[in-house]
C-alpha cells in the first residue's frame, strides 16, 4: 500500500511539472508567435500537448486524493492550481515535502 501511495505522489509530481512547463510554453512562446508574428502552428501543437497533460494532471490529482484520502479543500486547491500559471510548481514543492522525487 505504501508503494502505491508513493507511486501516485511521484506520478502527480512529474505530471505537475510537465503540465506547468507546457502551460508556460503555450503562454510565453506559442501565443506570442500566433498573435505577434501571425504564426499559429505552435499553438496548435503546444495546445494539444498541454490539453493532454492537463487531463492527466486532473486524473492524477483525483487518483492521489482517493488513495491518500485527502480533504476536499486540498484536492480542490490542487485542481485549481492547473488553471494558474506556475501554481503546479507550488504543488510539486508541497508534495516534495511529503516524498522525494525518484
Amino acid at each position: 500500500m505504501i508503494k502505491k501511495n508513493l507511486d501516485s505522489i511521484n506520478r502527480l509530481r512529474w505530471i505537475a511539472i510537465l503540465e506547468g512547463i507546457s502551460f508556460l510554453v503555450l503562454l510565453l512562446i506559442a501565443m506570442p508567435l500566433k498573435y505577434y508574428h501571425n504564426y499559429p502552428m505552435p499553438v496548435k501543437y503546444t495546445g494539444w500537448i498541454h490539453g493532454l497533460l492537463f487531463i492527466l494532471y486532473i486524473i492524477a490529482v483525483l487518483h492521489a486524493a482517493y488513495l491518500l484520502k485527502w480533504k476536499y479543500m486540498r484536492t480542490f486547491l490542487f485542481l485549481l492550481a492547473s488553471f494558474i500559471p506556475l501554481a503546479t510548481f507550488i504543488v510539486d514543492r508541497l508534495l516534495k515535502k511529503e516524498v522525494p522525487l525518484y
